[in-house]
């Protein structure tokens, strides 16, 4: 390297990327003022180490913690891979965290794991004590015999202990406990440390590492981080807040003494988005009721009549929301139904409010919670207890704890009520549950955000800062963006005037065969794999099997086997949707994707979910933009979603190749279109290198800039 002092010393490489070290720079200077930092780099710029390397430094001068997240999976490989090139020059104590469901030994629940590591902690503490005890007895027999007057009383007492311990452990021993846990505590750990960190492990060699020995690898690692300079973990260990609460004590942190680096910080947005959501469904219900028969207890009354009420409440809301003929299509996949108001509660809230009868919601809904809490802690003392072979769960205390926040938050800004129906598949039965929607997602992630000392938020496409900052409630953050530096010479980005492809309007056979005769063009003046991107699945179907193409991605099918199929061949297209997973954190790198098509601007699917987010941020933040709504709620990320696309080659200096984007809303064309011409919504530099062609004229275009570049082997096609 061609420094080893200050941060520097973390970089694994010879010499950064350009503008890399520049990001260094700034993102350093920004963490000794403890702001928060937006990064937006082109793909293959070195966002990772970017942010990484200046955390790091500065986390190990403060004695802080750097936490680094994403929701991608090949991702989190890569930041394996990074953080083990950082060891490799400056030693690091890393871990990489997963959730416990991903590396439990005994394949239990979440509260059946915590009793039985209390259960097991009191067993080994008790024989722990046992022992002791036992030693004193010896010593005190000993004293009695050399003629110690006091030894006999001593040693008395001793055994009344003892005797009353050993059936504590007769107990004990009848419990559920977890063997593996055991081990932890009773068994040498030193040489499991060693290994964790002599190098920067996966949950899958820990998992394997543990119990190749008997060991509870998952409690070992929390037991093991805390203090550790680097955490490598999924978006909900921080965007949770109860799993982000027992992270941090993990880490023993204070949030204040933690640094957070968010890769792929578009999807923070959505992703906190679905951790606010809160849901009950009718079969919680029902179980609630069921639980309710066999209790005795001056509650159970209050509880049985909340609950029943909104029961019956939610039948009669889905009933009558359900259309003619609609109840029969309802599959086993969750079904949206309307039930919001706009002058007044929504359709549930206004039948349980009819169908209640008793002395008051918010005293009976707070008695049921109670109650709930009461029998939660009894199923608990009875798993301990060896009693029952699973921990079961308090239907009451789930569906008494979701009423108190329906009824306290349903009518706020940003909680949506909602209704979805599902059809059980064993019973053919159709059953619904009730939802609060959170439609704002900083109602997650302002807290966390001002609670750590600071957060790296990085993306190739987290443009435009303000309405970032907006949706995520960051407090005036540095913003900084680097576009491509390979040279320009190696890639064209044609925006070809095909009809726009509207919901509406892909029926037509006309606009049909347009794109199909332009998607034609693009594969075969390809010199290598085409890769192409569609507003949805049935939309690359429906050109797959037009053009019988050789690779087609399908809607929850998995992708990596195809993907590695496809990257094999050296001439091939493969049709996907721009919503999958391969539409970013996907690397096709140099031969493995040549060209990549945008098909269509991919809104996404309209539904009362995306209108409640519109009518949000239309209140939310009427005053920072005109329309905040489209904007911030379906236009950004929609060409952001069209970035990633793109972004998905010419990945190093290097490599080369085409992008394309087919429709007439990416041309300058689309001005004449108002808000559905999306050209204008890309930033400036990505702006200017879009190149309007004719679809006609696509051929040629790719044939000169591929000739230019001697990528045809042998003759280039013909026009």
């Amino acid at each position: 390297m061609a420094e080893t002092n200050g941060y520097l010393r973390f970089f694994p490489y010879e010499e950064p990327y350009p503008n890399q070290r520049e990001a260094m720079d700034r993102i350093a200077n920004g963490l000794a003022r403890g702001q928060d930092v937006l990064l937006e780099g082109a793909p293959g710029t070195g966002k990772t180490l970017s942010a990484l390397v200046p955390a790091l430094e500065f986390a190990r001068e403060r004695d802080k913690t750097v936490v680094i997240t994403t929701n991608v999976h090949q991702q989190m490989r890569q930041f394996v891979e990074d953080a083990r090139a950082i060891n490799g020059v400056e030693p690091i104590r890393g871990v990489v965290f997963k959730g416990k469901g991903s590396m439990c030994h005994v394949d239990v629940g979440y509260e059946e794991c915590q009793s039985l590591r209390e259960t097991t902690r009191q067993l080994v503490e008790k024989e722990q004590e046992y022992d002791e005890l036992t030693d004193r007895s010896e010593a005190l027999l000993d004293d009695m015999r050399e003629g110690s007057d006091d030894a006999a009383a001593a040693r008395s007492a001793v055994t009344e202990e003892l005797d009353s311990l050993s059936e504590e452990l007769d107990e004990l021993r009848e419990a559920n406990v977890c063997e593996y846990y055991r081990a932890n505590l009773v068994e040498d750990t030193d040489e499991f440390y060693q290994w964790l960190f002599a190098d920067v492990r996966t949950p899958e060699e820990i998992y394997a590492y543990a119990d190749r020995r008997g060991f509870c690898g998952y409690e070992l690692l929390k037991e093991g981080i805390d203090g550790v300079d680097l955490v490598v973990c999924n978006y909900h260990h921080l965007l949770d807040p109860t799993i982000r609460e027992h992270f941090f004590r993990w880490l023993d942190r204070d949030p204040s003494e933690v640094v957070t680096v968010f890769d792929e910080a578009h999807n923070v947005e959505s992703a906190a988005r679905d951790h606010a959501n809160r849901t009950l469904s009718e079969r919680t219900l029902d179980g609630a009721l069921t639980e309710l028969e066999d209790v005795d207890d001056s509650r159970v009354e209050s509880a049985r009549n909340v609950v029943s009420a909104f029961r019956e409440a939610l039948r009669e809301t889905y009933d009558d929301a359900l259309g003619f003929g609609e109840r029969e299509q309802v599959g086993e996949v969750w079904h949206d139904l309307s039930v919001a108001n706009e002058d007044r509660r929504d359709d549930l809230t206004l039948a349980f409010l009819d169908a209640y009868e008793g002395p008051g919601i918010d005293t009976e809904v707070d008695l049921a919670l109670q109650l709930g809490e009461t029998l939660d802690s009894a199923y608990e003392d009875a798993f301990k207890r060896g009693e029952t072979t699973t921990r079961r769960e308090c239907q009451t205390r789930q569906a008494a704890g979701f009423l108190a926040e329906w009824m306290d938050g349903g009518a706020e800004l940003g909680r949506h009520p909602m209704v979805s129906v599902r059809r059980d598949a064993g019973t053919d039965e159709v059953y619904g549950r009730a939802e609060l929607y959170t439609s704002i997602p900083r109602r997650v992630t302002e807290d966390l955000f001002s609670e750590v000392y600071a957060s790296v938020l990085m993306s190739a496409t987290l443009r435009p800062f303000d309405v970032t900052e907006d949706v995520l409630g960051l407090d005036d953050p540095i913003s900084l963006a680097y576009g491509l530096e390979y040279p320009a010479e190696n890639r064209r980005t044609f925006a070809v005037e095909v009809p726009p492809l509207f919901k509406t309007e892909r029926d037509d056979p006309e606009t049909q065969t347009r794109v199909a005769s332009a998607l034609e063009d693009v594969i075969e003046f390809t010199p290598g794999n085409t890769l192409a991107f569609f507003p949805s699945y049935g939309e690359a179907t429906r050109y797959a099997d037009r053009l019988d193409v050789d690779y087609l991605d399908e809607a929850g099918t998995p992708t990596e086997d195809l993907r590695q199929r496809f990257v094999d061949d050296d001439d091939a297209a493969l049709f996907t949707s721009l919503w999958g997973t391969l539409a970013e954190g996907v690397s096709f790198d140099g031969d493995d994707a040549r060209t990549v098509v945008v098909v269509g601007v991919p809104y996404p699917r309209l539904s009362e979910r995306m209108e409640a987010v519109q009518a949000a941020y239309d209140r939310a933040y009427a005053d920072h933009a005109s329309d905040a709504g489209w904007r911030y709620a379906v236009e950004i990320p929609t060409v952001r979603k069209t970035r990633q696309a793109l972004g998905r080659v010419i990945r190093s200096p290097d490599d080369f190749g085409v992008r394309v984007l087919l429709d007439k809303r990416y041309t300058r064309a689309s001005r004449d279109m108002g808000k559905y011409g999306v050209r204008g919504t890309f930033p400036p530099e990505e702006r200017d290198e879009l190149v309007d062609v004719a679809p006609e004229k696509l051929k040629f275009a790719m044939l000169n800039f591929y000739t230019d570049h001697d990528a045809y082997d042998g003759p280039p096609p013909q026009p």
